[in-house]
């Protein structure tokens, strides 16, 4: 069972040049945390008082709910905390929880990942493997996310994988991810409910959080899955193109990919850098000779071009 290549930080940097990308900080990551649910907050307050920014705040927060999915993963690998006991706290309680995960059945599956990526024991093989695709089998798979059958897979199907297919992405995605954290998950969902009852706005517990999770969260993930392994040539022998990076603007920012989430060559690359130096890392990487072959993609529109057949 071959692990997949490695790179090392002395293969492309001094002592002194990586001593910054292995500092952790205790207060950066507890500050993403405030500001993702600052920013949910304030999404579902803008749809309450402006009803016509609805569609806009659906938006707003399933991107966030994806961004507590990705500081879920920043968790698994150390980085909200230098405190092991706080890190796992805000990973698994205000991260993990909130969408419907455990933090504690997820990092396993996802160091897992990391060993064997692309490799054919690699947990998240089935997300890209299936890439290119037609256009229209692209179509139908966003068409599922947003219409709530994604959602509807991994949340009541999973339950009953005996009447799933065990090669079906949808499912495969909401294994480790959703699915297994039931308890909780309905406790919280419970709690947020009645708290916007308590304010007299029980009706965006269902517009505003449920909504948003059944609907752009799942397709965002999924854009975050292709965009991150699918069609990357070389990525199973050369630990440079193991994944990609998409440069992403100031709005796949808002909407596809919040934390750095996009700077996913440099996470393969070097995992336990903090999200919010792999900006700075990309930088030095790709200021090195390795750093020329890594995949590196030119935003969201252009990844979906290459998975759909259209490079």
């Amino acid at each position: 069972m071959p692990a997949a290549p490695r790179a090392r930080p002395s293969d492309l940097f001094t002592p002194d040049t990586w001593a910054p990308f292995q500092a952790r900080s205790a207060w950066v990551g507890p500050l993403l945390v405030v500001h993702c649910w600052t920013v949910i907050a304030l999404a579902i307050a803008a749809g309450a008082l402006w009803p016509w920014l609805i569609p806009l705040c659906i938006a707003v927060v399933g991107t966030r709910q994806l961004g507590l999915a990705i500081l879920m993963h920043e968790a698994a690998h150390g980085g909200l905390s230098p405190n092991a006991k706080l890190n796992d706290f805000l990973g698994h309680w205000l991260c993990a929880v909130p969408v419907g995960a455990s933090l504690r059945l997820y990092r396993p599956y996802h160091l897992g990942h990391h060993k064997y990526a692309q490799q054919p024991e690699d947990p998240d093989l089935v997300l890209s493997a299936p890439f290119p695709v037609t256009r229209a089998s692209l179509r139908r798979k966003i068409i599922r996310d947003l219409t709530g059958q994604t959602f509807f897979k991994q949340r009541v199907l999973f339950l009953f994988r005996a009447f799933a297919s065990q090669r079906d992405e949808d499912i495969a995605e909401g294994a480790v991810v959703t699915g297994r954290s039931v308890a909780p998950f309905l406790l919280f969902n419970l709690g947020l409910l009645v708290g916007l009852s308590l304010l007299g706005l029980w009706w965006a517990y269902f517009a505003l959080w449920l909504l948003p999770l059944a609907t752009w969260f799942p397709m965002v993930t999924r854009l975050r899955n292709i965009a991150e392994h699918a069609c990357v040539e070389g990525s199973a022998t050369d630990p440079f193109r193991a994944a990609r990076t998409t440069r992403a603007s100031w709005w796949e920012r808002a909407f596809i990919a919040p934390y750095w989430v996009n700077f996913h060559a440099e996470h393969h690359l070097f995992m336990h850098v903090p999200c919010w130096k792999l900006p700075a890392l990309h930088r030095a990487v790709r200021a090195t000779p390795q750093g020329a072959r890594m995949e590196v993609a030119d935003g969201y529109v252009e990844v979906l071009k290459t998975a759909s057949g259209r490079a």
